[in-house]
């Protein structure tokens, strides 16, 4: 099982970036995927969330409007489109299949002019 990030960067406030996800050795289409984060010296916080079929999405309250989630099961990859960006984003984001232990090594954004 593995899962990889990309897309990561440094961003100046209000730019954007898109993070991608590609998994393989399970069967992707079968599981709720989310994205995490996690600041230096805080706890990893669920950002967004998404059903196996695209449907159910959830966004943490600070992301709302600014963050979009989504997936293309026939490429087995997950998206995070980050639009106005905030230096309070700057993160190791990294993401993960719902009741599974299958996370991402991470890929760091930092917003910062």
């Amino acid at each position: 099982v593995q899962l990889v990030e990309s897309g990561g960067g440094l961003v100046q406030p209000g730019g954007s970036l898109r993070l991608s996800c590609e998994a393989s050795g399970f069967t992707f289409s079968r599981y709720d995927m989310s994205w995490y984060r996690q600041a230096p010296g805080k706890e990893r916080e669920l950002v967004a969330r998404i059903g196996s079929a695209g449907g159910n999405i959830i966004y943490a309250d600070s992301v709302k409007g600014r963050f979009t989630i989504s997936r293309d099961n026939a490429k087995n990859t997950m998206y995070l489109q980050m639009n106005d960006l905030k230096p309070e984003d700057t993160a190791v984001y990294s993401c993960k299949a719902r009741f599974t232990n299958y996370r991402g090594q991470g890929t760091q954004v930092t917003v910062s002019s």
